[in-house]
């Protein structure tokens, strides 16, 4: 047991060192989630999701520490799940958390002036939390309590337990009723949805790529010009159906920006060029999304 969190502690040194950045965001994003939960959620007493739902239930009921219950609870799907999650999720995940639980309670002893309108504080809620949960998965980190759990199971089933999750986050909300009132439900699951679309459009943004095929006169010419603006593109050899005639496919992936510049080039130098360009959900690889952060 030692000499496991002798290596934890010696790898988790190593992970800041060499994904500082990753790290750093990581911090920015955990505490701007703190600061919506303490200044919105507990302020307005909306309900919450995953082991911060249970947190802040237990702090509505038996004014207990909302940051204490989350670190616990957090800590304890770790001791469950460690084996089953790769070093890079773990380590961000767990600053995640530390930084989360730390905050929470600094923030709690600094009070701030809030709106009386409930549904603008809704918004804003999940706007923050939305912007933070995006950060945290670009990266590959997560803010803990139910994304442990999927991961690991995921890992260790083969399992997408995404309704798993959605079923426990309805028992949560179902007990908040009971607590904080129906009325506080339903704005709680506005500022969820809310939260939900805006962690899905930041991670949409962070990875928004174009994919282009490209069949043109001037192959050699288009792919210099690809390399030149620092992207990479592949050349097919290819055979036009009706001509038989043999023409060069060319594939890359680009930047919204670089697509323009690149319809551009075309129009200048070959306006016989066809070319297909369609969105990319995810793209991995040397000059995008780095492997180490699934």
């Amino acid at each position: 047991m030692k000499n496991a969190v002798r290596k934890f502690f010696t790898l988790s040194f190593a992970l800041i060192t060499t994904e500082w950045k990753a790290v750093a965001t990581i911090i920015i994003a955990s505490s701007l989630q703190a600061f919506a939960v303490n200044y919105f959620t507990l302020h307005y007493r909306f309900p919450d999701l995953g082991v911060s739902g249970i947190a802040v239930l237990t702090n509505y009921m038996f004014s207990l520490s909302p940051n204490w219950v989350i670190l616990i609870g957090n800590i304890i799907l770790i001791l469950w799940t460690w084996r089953d999650l790769n070093l890079h999720f773990l380590g961000l995940t767990l600053t995640a958390i530390l930084t989360f639980s730390l905050m929470l309670s600094v923030f709690s002893h600094y009070p701030l002036s809030l709106p009386d309108d409930k549904f603008m504080a809704t918004v804003i809620t999940g706007l923050i939390k939305g912007f933070a949960g995006g950060l945290m998965f670009n990266v590959g980190g997560s803010g803990g309590g139910t994304d442990i759990l999927a991961m690991a199971l995921r890992r260790r089933y083969g399992l997408e337990v995404g309704r798993f999750t959605i079923f426990i986050n309805m028992f949560i909300l179902a007990i908040s009723i009971g607590v904080v009132g129906l009325e506080s439900v339903v704005y709680g699951a506005v500022g969820l949805y809310v939260n939900g679309v805006t962690t899905d459009s930041v991670t949409r943004s962070f990875d928004k790529r174009k994919q282009a095929i490209i069949i043109t006169n001037i192959p050699d010419e288009v792919s210099k010009f690809i390399n030149d603006h620092g992207r990479g593109v592949t050349r097919f050899e290819g055979r036009g159906g009706y001509t038989g005639q043999e023409r060069p496919v060319l594939f890359t992936l680009l930047s919204p920006s670089q697509v323009v510049l690149l319809k551009r080039f075309l129009k200048e130098h070959d306006e016989r060029a066809f070319v297909s360009i369609c969105d990319a959900a995810e793209v991995l690889g040397q000059g995008f999304k780095s492997w180490r952060s699934l």
